[in-house]
């Protein structure tokens, strides 16, 4: 399983950290009691609550680990920083307990064995032994070494599922072209808007490929024949397709299929689409020193189409489309600067003609590239000093 960010981080929740050896069963506390205390290698009874997934009723906590169970909002990204100190160490949790077939989902109640290292606290009165070779070291003789600085990720799995592109030849060219299946009909026949845990059906299964366990990601038409803000075409430029949730199929039908909403971001309707769904690599946000005073703008110079939602601003954590792609050399990963030119009057005749002014770019602040067209791109805002518009400039 390849490590990904986009097990995003929710809240931190209160653990139960238990210790080490086997006993008689006992129930697990409850999520919301404090820290418990058990003697090395105790068999644990896990109370019986709802969960997708086969968990062991019964769990003994090896030597070195502690035993944590879900509550509500947790991820194993989170649990990941929270107890190894790292989030993409994720891995290691997930590797002792398999019993997760899918390490984007847990449950609340769900056991989880954590490999966490023991860890001593000193208290009042402890003898402390000093190793011979440091006893005579003086504080000012100690070299300070710097921490190193954390890698800052730009995208997560919440960003992926809110992501908005441009549709060139628009979206229903775009649902053909990329094997996209139309959501029919729902089981809730008295709600018209779906979320989490909801079921759907499909227009295609097997005569698509379509397979049981298969994750697809759903997709809505969020803005017709998108144009120019400077009118730089008199067409449109295409249709603003925009990605609200993910399906995960379960039943499979000569022609059609059978889903439930695993996460939604965003209302799903009948009439949306679902993908094939592709997970998002990790990228790293390499970015570059904040700009104070005038922005010198380099070409070629690119223009805000869109920002998700139809926003009329829009700041960090958010996504825009822009005008430039592959055709300008950008790829995924790239950290443009947005600016916006400003215009005034210096000197003023008596009629407009004789109206003199100035003209100069200031720094807006920085987005990321994440998705990539032939003339267009996705971007997500990393930096903003203020809000970002359609028409405000990007620029390397």
């Amino acid at each position: 399983m390849h490590q990904r960010h986009w097990l995003f981080a929710l809240s931190a929740m209160s653990c139960l950290a238990l210790g080490v050896v086997a006993q008689e069963p006992k129930p697990a506390p409850a999520p919301a009691q404090a820290v418990q205390e058990v003697k090395a290698g105790d068999a644990i009874k896990v109370a019986e609550h709802r969960s997708r997934w086969d968990y062991p009723k019964e769990v003994t906590v090896p030597a070195g680990s502690q035993l944590y169970l879900v509550v509500k909002g947790d991820t194993l990204w989170d649990l990941g920083q929270r107890f190894l100190g790292n989030p993409f160490a994720w891995p290691q949790i997930w590797d002792q307990n398999k019993w997760i077939k899918d390490p984007h989902w847990i449950y609340p109640g769900d056991p989880l064995i954590i490999p966490v290292a023991a860890k001593t606290v000193a208290t009042p009165g402890m003898p402390v032994d000093t190793p011979a070779d440091v006893v005579d070291v003086q504080p000012d003789r100690i070299k300070l070494v710097t921490k190193p600085k954390l890698e800052e990720y730009g995208y997560s799995f919440q960003d992926f599922i809110q992501l908005p592109y441009l549709a060139p030849k628009g979206a229903e060219a775009n649902f053909a072209e990329i094997g996209a299946l139309a959501i029919t009909e729902r089981q809730a026949q008295n709600r018209q808007f779906l979320g989490d845990t909801e079921t759907v059906y499909l227009a295609g299964g097997a005569d698509r490929g379509v397979k049981v366990g298969d994750r697809l990601v759903v997709l809505k038409v969020a803005k017709r024949k998108l144009m120019h803000p400077f009118g730089k075409q008199k067409a449109p430029l295409g249709d603003v397709v925009q990605q609200v949730g993910i399906l995960r199929v379960t039943t499979v039908n000569p022609k059609g299929s059978i889903a439930v909403i695993e996460r939604s971001m965003d209302a799903i309707e009948v009439g949306n689409h679902a993908a094939p769904f592709v997970e998002p690599a990790n990228i790293v946000a390499n970015l570059r020193k904040e700009i104070v005073g005038p922005l010198t703008i380099k070409e070629p110079v690119g223009t805000i189409l869109y920002a998700r939602d139809n926003h009329e601003q829009t700041a960090t954590g958010e996504m825009v489309i822009i005008d430039q792609g592959a055709k300008d050399g950008l790829k995924v990963g790239d950290i443009l600067l947005s600016a916006r030119v400003q215009t005034w009057n210096v000197q003023e005749g008596r009629n407009a003609k004789d109206t003199v002014s100035e003209k100069t770019a200031y720094y807006l602040g920085q987005v990321m590239v994440v998705k990539v067209g032939e003339n267009s791109a996705s971007c997500r805002i990393l930096r903003s000093k203020e809000e970002m518009h359609a028409g405000d400039f990007v620029t390397r």
